[in-house]
């Protein structure tokens, strides 16, 4: 079992790094073992070429066709498929373009990718109903501060020093949205209606409460952590825009605080 585990890895080894194989293969075909693995490489490194456009297409844009090719090569050759799943692969091109001298000069690109890999996950996520308003309706008043309220499986936010939702706004068919690349940064809140994913600005306050709640707080802990950073936070406004984008889905009463 040992030997095989060790040709197996090889093998593997020789088609993600390139590197000679020394493992005996027994073959009818004309055509060489190297030959072979050169087959078996391009088409690994072709499929996930094809998998990093599919989830980075604005990436692609700003950074062009060949320069991509080139990313492309470069982040493959040192992170290979962990997935059977090619929709599963590229999650760590954020992180690989923080080090990726090449495109040092674009400092928002490991952020731009973060936020096409959040659209890309949130298109795939589990589909979920919007919030039951009646329902909610008929939670006591006492109750409300121990609401646990549910957010959609694709959404996601995603914070960056720099303009990301005007980049990939602008980036989307029929752009067109102004990139005022002295305004600050910016937080984005993925999420999905149907089959569509969306990506809208969010504010400081808005974002913390969200997280806040997506990782279990209490509505009533939440919006008290919240008020106290950001004093100006209005609770209603913010619950109207979540029920409205369909960002929460559901509710749970939880203990009391």
């Amino acid at each position: 079992m040992n030997v095989l585990h060790d040709e197996l890895a090889e093998f593997s080894h020789a088609i993600i790094k390139g590197a000679p194989s020394s493992v005996q293969f027994e073959s009818s075909s004309p055509y060489s073992v190297a030959i072979g693995l050169d087959v078996y490489r391009n088409n690994y490194r072709g499929n996930l070429q094809d998998a990093l456009a599919g989830a980075y297409p604005v990436i692609e844009q700003l950074v062009g066709a060949d320069f991509f090719r080139m990313l492309a090569r470069d982040f493959i050759s040192q992170q290979g498929s962990c997935s059977a799943n090619l929709f599963d692969y590229g999650a760590e091109l954020g992180d690989f373009l923080e080090s990726y001298s090449p495109a040092n000069s674009l400092a928002y690109l490991p952020d731009v990718a973060r936020l096409e890999w959040a659209c890309h996950r949130a298109y795939f996520a589990t589909d979920a109903e919007s919030l039951d308003l009646v329902s909610l309706s008929q939670v006591a008043p006492s109750d409300h501060a121990n609401l646990l309220l549910h957010v959609q499986p694709a959404c996601l936010i995603v914070a960056s020093a720099f303009p990301i939702v005007a980049i990939w706004q602008a980036h989307q068919a029929g752009g067109g949205f102004e990139i005022d690349w002295a305004g600050g940064g910016e937080i984005a809140l993925v999420s999905r209606r149907d089959d569509v994913v969306t990506v809208r600005e969010l504010n400081e306050d808005e974002a913390y409460w969200l997280e806040a709640v997506r990782l279990g707080q209490s509505l009533g802990l939440a919006t008290a952590a919240t008020l106290d950073r950001f004093p100006l936070f209005d609770l209603q406004d913010t619950l109207l825009l979540f029920v409205s984008l369909g960002i929460l889905t559901d509710f749970t009463l939880g203990e009391l605080t």
